[in-house]
């Protein structure tokens, strides 16, 4: 019997190994398609180059499938990539069904989920690029894709396609991907060679694309939170490059502060794969992996840590860059003062002594990475999927327990659309949102009816109590009695404060009264693909904007109306449509002109 079984389990492997042999004599190897080994010197591969590439897996492979997701500033097709086995992606609906009812787990006993992460797959999102000149990610997924799509050989890789779906964006900045490298080729040679770009390379933004997870004001912003929402991962990943010098990549555990409100079964499972990370780099002789010490948590605007705060585990890395594919040689004296020693640390245990830093070390550290997420994914598929509806469970009754309770947002503003404007992006962001259908009374106060209602015994409330709640930054010192650490980023950016929103916290439980004439808000939602100018001109964002959502469909200011006669508009300065009334009288030659006086001077 033990024999026989050993005889099976060989010919398992060797059936295995030629699959993996046929499998890679029908893909097209990254050099066959963009014209060289993604990383090389000098080299850099566009986003148009990138697309063709993934077409040509899609169309070879059954473990590859393009999917496009809209369309960039610029009017760019964008896709992302599935990539898992053959027979997961056949079930690939099925997968994401599972995924959806654990996220959202009102009504799911205990037991129903455990039966759901047995059955389920992990979803994990990995992205790359966001920030065009970090260069290194963008070709590090070509060589990513193709690596798992033919390893299955080898165990590891093998367990991540059985188990793990990848939700692969190999680029989540077309627009920027190309722009650098046009421009990175158009000086190759020259004493430009590593010269900065000189425009923006996002529309509008430029770097700042990473600061707007909660605003969604750009259209890349609102195409990758879309399909958050629709595939519901359980590990979000996001590769940067600019890692503290000399560490060759920074992984979390993150620095202190993070933000108090995320689930802390987030926190453990951002800490468990950034450990994972750091073994995998030590065991490939990949040294200079740091922790902490630079990069914290604490601001929710980072398109990553956004999702924390709806359960999912989510996470940056910085690997090193020098400039676009270039090398450079590090000697030790271009180190900080206080790594010149090149002493280990317990968060710091291989220091990187310099030498050549090329554009194929940064892709071969953040593959390494890579795998080592969807290793993690494999190994506890069970547990990503289970825990994340345990997190969900107990945000929902957190909040059904303990204040806040809800917010309540009075139609009647200062600037009735910018309420409007707050709630369709935290609606667009997942939260719920009610209205009342009649006045009701609360705390000593009437509540009209139309006034909206955040309930917070839902599975997202720590997002939205994190953006309507006023931040305390905590006092950390870098020593006793000394000045105070910097934070990394935003320290406070409480949004009734900043958009000039009327918010009434629920401090006490929410009476039948209350909860009874609470209807959900629904709208009718558009396809992401609708062609409409503008589907909700009150609103900033032009196009569909926030109306594929049905809830953020759903929120709409009250009618406006006009008093008076006359030739003269006069319109109240409070309100931020105003400007753009002003700009179209402008532009129809219209006149304008100041009256001291009128209201909201």
């Amino acid at each position: 019997m033990l024999r026989s079984a050993c005889r099976f389990l060989a010919f398992t492997q060797v059936c295995y190994a030629a699959a993996s042999v046929a499998q890679a004599q029908t893909i097209p190897t990254p050099e066959s398609v963009i014209g060289f080994t993604p990383g090389t010197d000098f080299h850099l591969a566009s986003y148009d180059q990138a697309l063709e590439y993934f077409q040509q897996l899609d169309a070879a492979s059954e473990r590859v499938q393009l999917v496009e997701v809209g369309r960039t500033s610029e009017g760019r097709a964008w896709y992302l990539a599935l990539i898992s086995s053959a027979d997961n992606l056949a079930n690939v609906e099925r997968y994401r069904e599972i995924a959806q009812r654990i996220a959202h787990p009102a009504g799911l006993s205990d037991e129903e989920a455990m039966t759901l992460a047995r059955e389920g797959r992990a979803i994990i999102h990995i992205d790359q690029g966001l920030h065009a000149t970090e260069v290194a990610a963008a070709q590090q997924a070509i060589q990513l894709a193709y690596d798992l799509i033919t390893g299955d050989s080898d165990p590891e890789i093998r367990a991540i396609l059985d188990n793990v779906i990848l939700v692969l964006w190999f680029s989540v900045n077309p627009d920027g991907q190309n722009m650098v490298a046009e421009w990175y080729r158009s000086n190759l040679g020259t004493p430009y060679e590593v010269s900065p770009m000189p425009r923006l390379y996002q529309k509008y933004v430029g770097h700042d694309n990473n600061r707007d997870g909660y605003m969604l004001n750009m259209i890349e912003s609102r195409v990758v939170t879309r399909a958050v929402r629709y595939w519901e991962p359980q590990i979000v990943y996001n590769h940067h490059q600019t890692a503290p010098s000399p560490a060759r990549i920074w992984i979390p555990p993150f620095a202190e502060p993070v933000s108090e409100f995320v689930h802390p079964l987030m926190w453990r499972t951002v800490n468990l794969i950034g450990m994972s990370m750091a073994q995998a780099l030590e065991e490939r002789g990949q040294k200079g992996a740091m922790h902490m010490g630079t990069f914290d948590n604490w601001y929710p605007g980072f398109i990553d840590h956004a999702n924390n705060f709806h359960n999912i585990a989510s996470l940056l890395t910085e690997t090193g860059l020098y400039r676009y594919a270039t090398p450079h040689f590090y000697t030790v004296s271009d180190f900080p003062a206080r790594a010149r020693d090149l002493r280990p640390g317990s968060l710091y245990s291989s220091p990187w002594e310099g030498g050549w830093w090329r554009l194929r070390d940064a892709v071969e550290y953040m593959e390494t990475a890579s795998i080592s997420v969807l290793d993690v994914a494999a190994k506890y598929k069970y547990d990503l999927l289970y825990n994340r509806y345990q997190a969900g469970r107990d945000v929902i009754a957190a909040y059904t327990d303990g204040p806040p309770y809800a917010y309540f947002v009075p139609q009647q503003q200062r600037d009735p659309v910018a309420a409007v404007e707050l709630l369709r992006r935290l609606a667009f962001n997942g939260i719920e949102v009610h209205q009342l259908e009649r006045s009701v009374q609360y705390e000593g106060r009437i509540l009209s009816d139309g006034t909206w209602v955040i309930p917070m015994d839902q599975e997202y409330a720590n997002f939205a109590r994190q953006l309507m709640s006023v931040q305390e930054y905590p006092d950390l010192r870098q020593y006793p009695e000394g000045p105070p650490d910097q934070p990394y980023d935003v320290s406070g950016w409480t949004l009734p404060y900043q958009m000039d929103v009327r918010v009434i916290e629920a401090a006490i439980p929410l009476r039948e009264q209350v909860r009874s004439s609470m209807k959900p808000v629904r709208g009718e939602a558009l396809s992401w693909d609708a062609d409409v100018a503008d589907a909700a001109t009150f609103d900033s964002p032009p196009g569909v904007g926030f109306n594929s959502n049905a809830v953020a469909a759903g929120i709409i200011p009250l009618p406006g109306r006009a008093v008076g006669s006359g030739p003269a508009l006069i319109v109240d300065m409070a309100q931020n449509n105003s400007f753009r009334a002003v700009n179209r009288a402008w532009r129809e030659g219209g006149r304008i002109r100041f009256q001291p006086g009128t209201p909201g001077r």
